[in-house]
């Protein structure tokens, strides 16, 4: 299976890596079949995992191999990936502003972007979650197609580590989606189908990173380090802050920290 998977083309590796991601987020929904009112310490405990696992990923699949990528150049090494970060941070904060959203567990009135009140509750929901995707999508994509590239400091086992690592950090994104929706009268089938949603952008974007990153290899620890700075943007922005909100602070940290630990050993072990 794994030579089978390996003699294939990076962007369809890449597609078959987001589509587990997917797959996650859509088991993550699946939660909304079980209960109506999930454990809240097991979600913010799940959310303070995506946030380890996110920047666990940031550093060691992203920018670690932008910064080894960069050396030799006509720049300092660590240009590239510093330049990409800080562009990929400001990326998501603009369309953040721009893209009407809310965030899972707060009212309407506090949605963000623009002319949210002529979006449905539901809607604002999935576009939050669908938003924060985006970048996880990016960065499987760009971590296939920069392996295929053959750089030293790039594998394919890496990215595999990679798109592990992102799909157990959508589950608890599934459930963030739909149980709020659950919880308002939705019924079971339509808040999975909500949840489960999201994570459709993810396998778009991986593609799409991909594909970049073939054809204009020269920018390759740029858009690594791009992917890196909008996950960390999301990080910072609302999976951090969401786990912390229900009193739940030290379990949330301490997952937080499990998080990272598992996504260290896996892009070690597999990379």
């Amino acid at each position: 299976m794994l030579e089978y998977f390996i003699g294939l083309h990076p962007v369809i590796q890449a597609l078959i890596g987001t589509l587990f991601t997917w797959a996650m987020t859509a088991l993550g929904a699946a939660i909304v079949f079980t209960t109506k009112n999930p454990n809240q310490r097991f979600l913010d405990s799940m959310m303070g995992l995506a946030a380890g696992v996110m920047i666990a990923a940031s550093f060691w699949s992203l920018l670690a191999p932008a910064i080894e990528m960069g050396e030799g150049g006509s720049l300092p090494s660590w240009v590239p990936a510093a330049t990409g970060f800080l562009l990929g941070g400001l990326f998501l904060m603009v369309v953040d502003k721009l893209m009407p959203h809310l965030h899972p567990n707060l009212s309407v009135e506090k949605a963000e972007g623009i002319h949210p009140e002529k979006k449905r509750r539901s809607t604002l929901m999935v576009l939050a979650i669908t938003l924060h995707n985006i970048p996880e999508g990016l960065a499987v994509g760009v971590a296939f197609g920069a392996a295929a590239a053959s750089f030293p400091s790039a594998s394919l086992m890496g990215a595999i580590a990679l798109a592990i690592g992102i799909g157990i950090q959508n589950f608890p994104e599934g459930v963030a989606v739909s149980m709020p929706l659950r919880q308002t009268g939705m019924s079971r089938k339509r808040s999975f189908m909500y949840g489960q949603f999201s994570g459709m952008v993810e396998p778009m974007a991986a593609m799409a990173g991909a594909a970049a990153v073939l054809f204009i290899q020269p920018l390759l620890p740029y858009a690594l380090s791009f992917a890196a700075g909008a996950m960390i943007f999301v990080v910072a922005e609302e999976v951090i802050p969401g786990s912390q909100e229900n009193g739940n602070s030290d379990l949330a940290s301490l997952s937080l920290m499990f998080g990272f630990a598992i996504m260290m050993i896996l892009d070690v072990a597999l990379g």
